[in-house]
């Protein structure tokens, strides 16, 4: 069974924690996709129908962006090569990017806007503080070495 038809089983709450949108806008998405799909000339989509579908390629692309799976991973979990993979990422977000639909304000934009109440900030992944290793640490290292290896040509002599 392909993933797309598990996810249309889903109800609405677990389409959107599994997937990572909405369900209306998946259907948006697809629907892009579809279009810019069909405006490309039959000879320059190439020999062979595509293992994934529309829908696939949406979900391989959200998946990579939500979970941060690298491309080899959704290359064995689709059953595609790590090309394919790499291909339809970029395909899926420029033609998404094109279309205009999910595109965020510019940068000058948000500061003149003062109907945003709230600003939510993700800090769940903070890389962990490790104390660093100062100059003399790392000279000790590098003088012992040396002495090591002029230590072992006085013995052989």
């Amino acid at each position: 069974m392909e993933i797309y038809e598990k996810a249309v089983k889903l109800n609405d709450e677990d389409f959107k924690e599994i997937i990572g949108v909405k369900r209306s806008t998946f259907e948006t998405m697809v629907n892009i996709l579809k279009d810019a799909y069909a405006a490309i000339p039959r000879k320059w989509r190439g020999g062979r129908k595509k293992k994934l579908s529309i829908e696939e390629q949406l979900i391989l692309t959200l998946k990579y962006y939500r979970h941060y799976v690298t491309q080899k991973v959704l290359a064995f979990e689709f059953g595609v090569g790590e090309g394919t993979v790499c291909n339809t990422i970029k395909w899926v977000e420029e033609t998404l990017i094109k279309d205009g639909t999910f595109s965020l304000p510019g940068k000058k934009t948000l500061p003149e806007d003062n109907s945003i109440e709230v600003v939510l900030v993700d800090v769940t992944e903070c890389p962990i503080e490790r104390p660093q290793k100062t100059t003399k640490v790392l000279f000790r290292q590098k003088e012992k070495a040396h002495n090591k290896s002029t230590d072992h040509r006085q013995q052989r002599e």
